[in-house]
């Protein structure tokens, strides 16, 4: 499976928190999956940081290659794709993830209930 993890869902697998259900722990451990992490959460991470919202470790890159994850890059075609996403979901990040995750044909790992308003796959990250 192709995965796509969301900003919760990556912080969920990094610091082995108990939400991340055994279904989606299973797919993005399995060896046949390829998984990947969106410069947008990176910028989400790094922003929410800044303003104390947040942990996360500080070595994210090295993170990310210690578990096998690729980077995805924002392209600008990612950026007006999701500018054209209907308003269900008015969180800039999210819609950027949504966006990447129909260009791309990956599947998005999430808990958000509102990204279920839009057409593209998806694998409950807590379930």
């Amino acid at each position: 499976m192709r995965l796509l993890l969301d900003t919760q869902a990556l912080l969920w697998w990094l610091f082995e928190l108990p939400f991340l259900g055994p279904i989606a722990r299973a797919e993005i451990a399995s060896p046949a999956s390829e998984v990947s992490v969106s410069a947008v959460s990176a910028v989400e991470i790094s922003i929410k940081q800044g303003t104390g919202k947040l942990a996360a470790p500080e070595d994210l890159v090295a993170q990310l290659s210690t578990n096998g994850f690729t980077e995805l890059p924002l392209t600008v075609r990612h950026g007006l794709a999701a500018g054209r996403l209907p308003l269900h979901h008015r969180d800039p990040f999210d819609r950027m993830l949504i966006a990447q995750a129909r260009a791309e044909g990956l599947t998005l790992v999430t808990s958000d209930r509102l990204i279920r308003n839009y057409d593209v796959p998806l694998l409950a990250a807590d379930r």
